[in-house]
């Protein structure tokens, strides 16, 4: 039995023979590598040889009690290392130098998972596209990310053809999470749709935000790289000129393109209505009708019309992506359940994507409006003035039914004497049962670990 701690080449070279990574027993499938992360309140470790009794090849451990306590047939198997999430970060980052094609990052406090299926939609018309699977965007999931880009899986009879293109979602919740990533993902071309309020308690405030998401552009101008730039967005802007600032000019800093722009040929691209689902007029002068809501969606789809025209997809075929593209993971769902039209936005929630959702509710023409809105977590200190200041925005959009759920959200009752505030989910589930909804349009939102998309069936 070796006790010899594997170098990241022999384990890259073990990582040819698997099918697949997973961090999961749950979701063990046959001869993928098996990798034991530990946690506040779990250790993979303990899981190990049951994933290769479940089918696993090989399982990557950094707890030699494991090894030591395991039966000869598995030992083989059971490939140690000193610390298993710092190596799968490695076989990820020595993975994604074999890539020889664009890599697209992609961060920002809001919008990124939108912007990354849209993206991967426009580009899918012309390359063979991977794009980062739900939200896997953070330490773990862009390593994961990364190893599933292959086409050279053992036991494939015929083998894929290699892909042409890759979008990587990163998010971040601290400072130097996103220069971690870009360590790893090396993107060639970077996209921040924005600066908000989004996890101020681990960014330490809206200047931390700043900074965190920024490293993405530090990233792509230190190593000379492509950033696309909302030209509309000013933070945006003076954060990529201010880095600029710091470099010498004979050095290489890389391609900045600003969009929207057009060509002389070309009229701009124009918002037409923003509910109960974007229209707006193409470059070619044909009208576009989306099933996406609202202001901010568009941003996102312009960021993706302008990535593909950068990579040469034709603006028809660009444009039909976008039409095309219909979400079905809580985000910017429109439901319709009976006579009532609901706007299911609860895979997450913070002051400024709320906002935006509960202003651009409030412009919607219906007959009958109402909200039911979550908790805003990661806030901090913050916390309380933030769901205060939601209170007052949600009064002015003078909405005929406002319904609010989690302990936070008291906060917001102060210019809300008429809401009815449910500090639990089952409560609130009880009371929509007994009053049902009919002809209203209904605005669903919160943070993910309200799980607001609950409350559907009993609208």
């Amino acid at each position: 039995m070796s006790m010899d701690v594997l170098s990241t080449t022999q384990l890259y070279q073990k990582f040819q023979e698997c099918t697949s990574v997973s961090t999961d027993t749950r979701r063990i499938t046959p001869d993928c590598l098996f990798v034991a992360l530990k946690g506040d309140s779990f250790d993979g470790n303990q899981f190990a040889t049951q994933a290769l009794a479940s089918g696993a090849r090989y399982a990557l451990i950094d707890d030699v009690a494991v090894l030591e306590q395991s039966q000869p047939a598995d030992s083989n198997r059971l490939l140690l290392v000193k610390d298993s999430l710092t190596v799968l970060q490695d076989l990820a980052r020595h993975h994604r130098q074999t890539f020889t094609f664009p890599v697209i990052g992609l961060t920002g406090s809001n919008g990124k998972t939108t912007t990354k299926e849209l993206i991967a939609a426009v580009l899918s018309k012309k390359y063979r596209t991977y794009a980062t699977v739900g939200n896997l965007n953070n330490h773990i999931g862009v390593p994961l990310t990364l190893l599933a880009i292959r086409s050279d899986s053992p036991g494939v009879d015929s083998p894929t053809e290699p892909y042409e293109m890759a979008v990587v979602e990163m998010g971040a919740n601290h400072q130097k999470e996103i220069e971690l990533l870009c360590s790893i993902a090396q993107p060639t071309h970077g996209l921040i749709t924005n600066v908000g309020k989004a996890h101020l308690e681990g960014f330490g405030g809206i200047e931390g935000v700043r900074k965190g998401k920024g490293e993405l552009f530090d990233y792509l101008i230190q190593n000379g790289r492509t950033a696309f730039i909302n030209s509309r967005d000013k933070t945006l802007t003076a954060m990529y000129r201010e880095r600029l600032k710091t470099y010498r000019p004979d050095e290489q800093t890389g391609e900045v393109v600003f969009y929207p722009a057009v060509t002389s040929d070309e009229q701009p691209i124009e918002l037409l209505q923003e509910s109960p689902v974007v229209t707006y007029r193409a470059t070619l002068g044909e009208t576009i009708t989306t099933h996406l809501p609202g202001q901010y969606n568009f941003e996102n789809m312009l960021a993706a019309l302008a990535i593909g025209d950068y990579f040469g997809v034709t603006s028809v075929e660009a444009n039909r992506a976008v039409a095309d593209y219909n979400p079905t993971n809580n985000r910017s769902q429109v439901v319709i359940k009976g006579t009532n039209t609901v706007l299911l936005d609860a895979y997450n929630a913070n002051p400024s994507s709320m906002a935006a959702a509960v202003r651009q509710f409030a412009t919607m023409s219906a007959k009958r409006k109402a909200v039911i809105l979550g908790d805003m977590y990661e806030l901090g200190p913050e916390s309380e003035a933030e769901h205060a200041a939601l209170g007052k925005l949600i009064a002015d959009g003078r909405f005929d039914l406002v319904i609010l759920a989690g302990k936070d959200m008291k906060y917001a009752l102060t210019s809300l004497p008429k809401a009815y505030y449910f500090p639990d989910k089952f409560s609130l589930h009880n009371w929509l049962m007994d009053n049902p909804m009919t002809d209203t349009h209904v605005l669903v939102k919160g943070s993910r670990g309200m799980s607001l998309e609950s409350v559907v069936p009993f609208i």
